[in-house]
């Protein structure tokens, strides 16, 4: 049942709780765990310089089938290139991604590998 909620996204529904709180955005990049805070160089900190979101650039790309580079990548871009029209697209996206399984890691484990620190990329 558990593979199921998550293959279908529909584990995100109770962050919509947060967007209506105010902590969270629709549009934004997904939050990470906080373990991960001291680990980014100055680069990958730019990701916070907006309210994380249900989902974002690097989700409608790739979700977690992309790499931790290619996420920051997506996120970033996001971040420094912030439009309506860019987030119509995203809101969009997702519903085909999920309909499709486009992008979701087919594997046992379906969540990205843990985050190392690496250099700016």
């Amino acid at each position: 049942m558990s593979a199921y909620i998550r293959q279908y996204s529909l584990d995100e529904i109770p962050q919509l709780f947060n967007v209506l709180k105010g902590n969270m955005n629709l549009i934004g990049p997904s939050p990470l765990l906080l373990d991960y805070l001291p680990l980014y160089n100055e680069w990958q900190k730019k990701r916070h310089n907006v309210k994380p979101g249900i989902t974002g650039w690097a989700q409608v790309n790739g979700r977690n089938a992309i790499t931790w580079r290619q996420k920051f990548n997506f996120d970033i871009w996001h971040v420094e290139n912030l439009s309506f029209l860019i987030d119509i697209k995203i809101l969009v996206f997702p519903l085909k991604k999920a309909i499709m399984k486009d992008g979701v890691n087919s594997q046992a484990d379906l969540n990205m590998p843990t985050f190392m620190v690496t250099d700016n990329e």
